[in-house]
Parts: C-alpha cells; sequence; structure tokens
C-alpha cells in the first residue's frame, strides 16, 4: 500500500502526528510520502492507495492553506482518504475537510481530531495518549 500525506503546521502538531503515522504505517511494509500543503499540487498529487489530509482549526475554520488545498484538488474522484484535524476548541472541523474532499467524489476510510492543550506555540500540546488514538486510526487505512 501507498499512501500519501499532506499536512499543515503552525507549531508542529500536525507535522508530529503525520510523522508518527508514517512510521506505523511503515510498521506494515507500507510506503509513504508526506508532503506540506506548499510542497503538494493539487491537481498532481503523488498516485496512492489512500490519501491522509492533517490540518488545524485556525480562527473557528479549517485552516486557510489547507481549505484552498482542497478545494484546488482535481483529478480524485473515487481515491480513498483519511482525514485529521486538530484543535483547541471543543469543535472539530473534520466535517468541513470532509465536506470538501466529497465534493471531490472522494471516498472515506476513516477521521480523528486531536485536542490541544494550552501550551500549542510548543509544539508539545497533544494530549496524553494521542498516539494509541492514531494508532487506531491507523487501523482504519
Amino acid at each position: 500500500m501507498k499512501y500519501v500525506m499532506v499536512y499543515w503546521s503552525r507549531y508542529g502538531h500536525n507535522k508530529k502526528i503525520v510523522n508518527h503515522l508514517a512510521e506505523k504505517l511503515k510498521e506494515k511494509n507500507a510506503e509513504t510520502q508526506i508532503l506540506t500543503t506548499d510542497e503538494a499540487n493539487p491537481v498532481a498529487l503523488p498516485e496512492a492507495d489512500v490519501y491522509v489530509f492533517s490540518a488545524a482549526a485556525e480562527a473557528f475554520n479549517l485552516q486557510r492553506n489547507m481549505k484552498t488545498f482542497m478545494k484546488n484538488l482535481e483529478g480524485m474522484e473515487g481515491k480513498k482518504y483519511g482525514i485529521i484535524n486538530t484543535h483547541g476548541m471543543d469543535k472539530n472541523r473534520l466535517q468541513k475537510m470532509e465536506k470538501l474532499l466529497s465534493k471531490k467524489n472522494m471516498v472515506k476510510l476513516a477521521e480523528t481530531d486531536f485536542k490541544v492543550g494550552k501550551d500549542i506555540k510548543s509544539g508539545n500540546a497533544l494530549i496524553d495518549g494521542w498516539e494509541t488514538k492514531l494508532d487506531a486510526f491507523a487501523e482504519k487505512l
């Protein structure tokens, strides 16, 4: 299986998440490729069996770079995906991500969200137990 992960991260939480996910998937002999929204081309993503999108909620919405990236995706009809959202509020933005990808006729396999704690700027504000939650997400992909 080949996975392409596209993420956006201001303080490093989503980067930490996709790196951990990649290691977990490699344990199953999967091939992984990680790209930021700046590195990835939404009209020419590398071929993969599953795509994973990971971004934060900011200003009560999905982070702008990821939102724009998802809106500009092309040629993704029937492709499988998983979505991850980090947020400091009680409300995640998974539904917003799913809505954008459903317009591309993609097929959702899994979703998960992670609430971050108060020391968000440290890049170490993921709540204890996040690895276990992410491992369960990986099993669904």
